[in-house]
C-alpha cells in the first residue's frame, strides 16, 4: 500500500487580516468605538476601496493599518505577523519596509527636488539596495524621470501626487495604503492617477488599499468595503471600471 507523503498545498498568507479590531477612545469621560470589532482579510494582489461618512471609521482604520497606532484590541496580522505584538522600534521598521503611504494633499517637502522627496524613505529606513536606482526606478514607473530636478512648486498637482506615489514605492513594499489620493485633483488628473494606481495592481502586482469618498473612484477598485460606526457594514466584489468611464456618466450629463 503506497502513501502520499507530499504536504497539501498551503494557502497564501492574506496581505492583511484583522480579526475583532476594536480602538476605543476615551473623550471627555465618554466611551467612543472609532472600532467596533472589525473583522477583515485582504489577499495579495488585490485592489479595495474603504468607504464610509465622517465618522464611520476610515482614518481610524488606516491608521491601524499602517501601524500608526496600536488597537485597542482585537488582532492585525500583516504578511502572517502579529504586529500588535511589536515594539515600537519593530512597528516602526515594519512601516517603512512594508507599507507606502499616498496622502491627499501629497506631503512633499517644498524645498526638495522631486528625487530628494522620492529618496525620503531611504534615508530613514535603509533597504540595502543601490538608493539612487531606486529613486530613479521609481520615478520612471510614475513617468516623472524629467521632472527628477523639479521642486513642488514646479509640477501641476497631479505631477506632485505621482511624486507622492514613486515616494510611496520605492521601498518597494507590500502594501500601498492611500487615502484620498485624488481628494485635491480635477477629472482629468484624477484618471491619470487611478491608471496609475491600477497598474500598479495588475501589472506590477501590488496589494492596493484606498480610502475614498468618491463613488466613482471606488468603481475603479475591484471590492468595497463600506464602514459605519466602526464596523463593516458591507464588503463587496464589483466590477473594475477603467479610469477612463469613471467620470463618464457625470460628464455626458453635464453636456445634454
Amino acid at each position: 500500500m503506497s502513501t502520499n507523503s507530499e504536504a497539501a498545498p498551503t494557502a497564501p498568507t492574506p496581505v492583511v487580516e484583522l480579526r475583532e479590531l476594536r480602538k476605543i477612545y476615551d473623550v471627555g469621560g465618554e466611551i467612543v468605538a472609532a472600532l467596533d470589532g472589525i473583522d477583515l482579510v485582504i489577499e495579495e494582489r488585490e485592489m479595495v476601496a474603504i468607504m464610509g461618512a465622517s465618522g464611520s471609521g476610515k482614518s481610524t482604520l488606516m491608521n491601524m493599518l499602517g501601524c500608526l497606532d496600536r488597537p485597542t484590541s482585537g488582532n492585525y496580522m500583516l504578511n502572517g505577523y502579529d504586529v500588535g505584538a511589536f515594539s515600537d522600534n519593530r512597528l516602526s521598521d515594519t512601516r517603512g519596509r512594508y507599507i507606502g503611504f499616498v496622502f491627499q494633499s501629497y506631503n512633499l517637502l517644498p524645498q526638495l527636488t522631486a528625487a530628494q522627496n522620492v529618496e525620503l524613505p531611504l534615508r530613514y529606513n535603509p533597504r540595502g539596495f543601490d538608493r539612487k536606482q531606486a529613486v530613479l526606478d521609481a520615478l520612471e514607473r510614475v513617468g516623472l524621470s524629467d521632472r527628477a530636478n523639479h521642486r513642488p512648486n514646479q509640477l501641476s498637482g497631479g505631477q506632485q501626487q505621482r511624486v507622492g506615489i514613486a515616494r510611496a514605492l520605492v521601498g518597494r513594499p507590500s502594501l500601498l495604503l492611500a487615502d484620498e489620493p485624488t481628494g485635491n485633483l480635477d477629472s482629468r488628473s484624477t484618471e491619470e492617477i487611478i491608471t496609475l494606481l491600477q497598474g500598479l495592481n495588475s501589472k506590477d502586482g501590488m496589494t492596493v488599499l484606498l480610502v475614498t469618498h468618491e463613488p466613482e473612484v471606488s468603481h475603479a477598485t475591484k471590492r468595497v468595503v463600506t464602514l459605519l460606526d466602526g464596523k463593516v457594514l458591507s464588503d463587496e466584489e464589483i466590477e473594475q471600471q477603467p479610469a477612463a468611464n469613471l467620470y463618464a456618466g457625470a460628464a455626458a450629463g453635464a453636456l445634454s
